[in-house]
């Protein structure tokens, strides 16, 4: 999955939604900017942010770590 990729699925998840980018920004407590270039597929290193937008949105990510790895 490639930033590009998430940000593609922001933007078909928000719009199935109904909601637009200030409303979904206000929602994730980050700025219009920021979810403009996030749905744009601009690198960020703010992850915090991402993640906020994502759990606004009500998607779940998860990460598997290689096989052989304990945790």
């Amino acid at each position: 999955m490639t930033v590009t990729d998430i940000g593609s699925l922001i933007r078909q998840t928000r719009n199935t939604q109904g909601l637009r980018q200030d409303e979904l920004a206000a929602a994730a407590n980050v700025g219009v900017r920021f979810l403009i270039e996030l749905e744009a597929g601009k690198e960020t290193a703010q992850v915090g942010k991402v993640l906020a937008v994502l759990s606004a949105l009500g998607i779940v990510m998860t990460l598997t770590p290689p096989a052989g790895t304990t945790s």
